[in-house]
């Protein structure tokens, strides 16, 4: 397994740094930060990062929705590099989701974000890739593509009433969980 690296946290000037167009994407040390950007995912329960997350300046992320303590309900797939990535079209409907961030531990935001996007980015192994993303996964994807541009998911919120703790935030999902389990046994019953 790649190392994992450590995650910067706000504060630090790299995060707010806009990152560079990555020129060659099958150069071995693209190669090896993209399996260390997935180890580094998977290790914090992430569903995504990018690259200047960990202080590297390469317009690069990883996508990598799946259930995990902090995302019980994600979807599941396979951890996906996207370098050069950019959004062609989105729809006009927006929708409020929690986010939280790795390099912004213990608070959660209720973020606004496109429903369905459109995006192309090149693939490790050099291939362009054109995709329809939707709900959680575009979520994702927006989010990390905002730390491209030196953005973090505060940037984003409407508001400081959208805003909790992690632990807060687990004990409502908690009690959510709890609450559509029962919904569920009473209409199954």
């Amino acid at each position: 397994m790649a190392d994992v690296l450590k995650v910067i946290q706000l504060g630090n000037p790299d995060l707010r740094r806009r990152a560079q167009w990555v020129e060659r994407s099958q150069d071995k040390c693209i190669q090896q930060l993209i399996d260390r950007l997935i180890a580094t995912a998977q290790a914090a329960n992430g569903v995504g990062i990018a690259a200047p997350q960990v202080a590297e300046p390469d317009r690069l992320f990883i996508v990598a929705s799946r259930p995990n303590q902090r995302y019980p309900y994600a979807p599941a797939m396979e951890p996906t590099a996207m370098i050069n990535p950019q959004i062609l079209a989105h729809s006009d409907e927006c929708v409020k989701g929690w986010e939280g961030c790795l390099s912004v531990p213990g608070i959660r935001g209720l973020v606004p974000r496109y429903r369905e996007i459109e995006v192309k980015y090149t693939d490790r192994w050099g291939d362009l890739k054109h995709h329809l993303l939707s709900d959680f996964v575009a979520r994702i994807f927006q989010h990390e593509y905002d730390h491209l541009d030196g953005l973090v998911f505060l940037d984003r919120i409407e508001s400081t009433q959208d805003l909790m703790t992690e632990q807060e935030y687990q004990a409502r999902e908690g009690i959510e969980s709890l609450e559509r389990s029962n919904q569920s046994t009473v209409i199954s019953s």
